[in-house]
C-alpha cells in the first residue's frame, strides 16, 4: 500500500513541473480586447505584472553598523 502511495505522490509531483504554453480550455476564449485597443492581448501579456503590482526591490545594503535614532514610541510594556 505504501509503495502505491509513494508512486502516486511521485507522479503528482512530476505533473507539477510540466511547462506548456497557456491556452484557454476548450470551448472558452480569452477575454475581449480592452476598450480602445486594436488587438486582443495574448495569455502571456495578460499574465505580465504592471510595475505597480510588482515594484522593484530596494537593494540598498548597509555597509557598516550605525547607531539607531531614539524612538519615542519604543516603550517598555506596562
Amino acid at each position: 500500500m505504501r509503495a502505491v502511495l509513494a508512486i502516486v505522490a511521485v507522479v503528482a509531483l512530476a505533473a507539477c513541473g510540466s511547462k506548456t504554453a497557456l491556452e484557454p480550455t476548450p470551448g472558452m476564449s480569452l477575454p475581449p480586447a480592452p476598450y480602445g485597443a486594436e488587438t486582443k492581448p495574448t495569455a502571456d501579456e495578460l499574465l505580465a505584472l504592471d510595475p505597480q503590482a510588482a515594484p522593484d526591490r530596494s537593494v540598498e545594503l548597509r555597509t557598516r553598523s550605525e547607531e539607531r535614532e531614539d524612538d519615542p514610541f519604543d516603550l517598555p510594556p506596562e
